[in-house]
């Protein structure tokens, strides 16, 4: 991936504070497994996040950050202006007005607009803040456990699929899902059908972004594309059920298979049209 001198400015970084202390997630490991499979590359994470609490065992301690540290800041917050950048443009062309997402980096625990959020959780959007939050050690996670090879470009893709949760609430699908998902009305089957196609649609919003951002910046480079197909695949719902049970249940999935994720991203970065993603009509006829 090449580097530009693009600084979008939204970045908190919040590592080396000492973290936030105090409060994590759940009732314990299996609360956080679980998080971590439901909520990995996702959306509104507050039900979880919500749900209870235990006492962190986090020290406390301030530290200043690394150099590789500082390094990879430089490149969440350059990625970050090509994100504001193209979606600026893309709302244009459609007769609208975008609103950039802040992006938190943290380790351990932070707090966010949704609870308190951990590493466990992987990178989450909170609509209620419209932030993006992001603990970069995660990221040995997708390599050691799911295993997908992490390159700069995952991290960017995998931004990219946040940023899209975030089009999705600026357009009124996150509030849409939601009331579905509050009203009570629908099974548990068929509000997974429905997480799936939200999750999808977050993966084609990525494809079109590193589709108009190459034709733009010129930031591609050979093996990038797949690095984020390898990430989208390796966090397939088909994959991560293979390795934490031994088996798949479609029913329960709630991001989509390691195939659909591919598909919708790649049919996101084939297209560049933000207009071809109705990925709910699509799977939910």
């Amino acid at each position: 991936m090449k580097w530009t001198d693009d600084r979008g400015g939204n970045v908190d970084d919040r590592r080396g504070s000492g973290g936030n202390g105090g409060m994590v997630v759940g009732g314990g490991l299996g609360t956080l497994i679980i998080a971590a499979i439901i909520f990995f590359l996702g959306g509104d994470p507050s039900g979880i996040l919500n749900s209870g609490s235990i006492q962190s065992s986090g020290n406390g301690q301030q530290r200043e950050l690394t150099a590789e540290e500082q390094k990879i800041g430089e490149m969440v917050d350059m990625m970050g202006k090509w994100n504001i950048v193209t979606w600026n443009q893309i709302f244009k062309e459609n007769g609208m007005t975008y609103t950039k997402p802040g992006i938190v980096l943290f380790e351990e625990t932070t707090q966010s607009g949704c609870g308190t959020a951990q590493s466990a959780m992987g990178p989450f959007y909170c609509p209620a803040d419209q932030k993006i939050y992001m603990d970069m050690s995660f990221f040995n996670e997708l390599q050691q456990r799911f295993g997908a090879k992490v390159t700069e470009f995952t991290v960017a893709y995998v931004l990219a699929h946040e940023v899209g949760h975030h089009v999705q609430t600026l357009l009124g699908t996150t509030q849409k899902v939601d009331q579905l998902r509050r009203s009570g009305r629908y099974p548990e089957a068929e509000m997974n059908r429905v997480s799936v196609a939200t999750e999808l649609q977050a993966d084609f919003y990525a494809g079109v972004w590193a589709k108009r951002t190459n034709d733009t910046k010129g930031i591609l480079e050979p093996g990038d594309i797949q690095s984020a197909i390898d990430a989208a695949q390796a966090v397939g719902d088909d994959n991560i059920q293979k390795r934490s049970q031994g088996y798949v249940n479609q029913e329960s999935f709630t991001h989509g298979s390691s195939a659909q994720r591919k598909e919708w991203f790649m049919k996101g970065y084939n297209t560049g049209d933000i207009r071809q993603g109705d990925t709910f009509n699509q799977l939910l006829k």
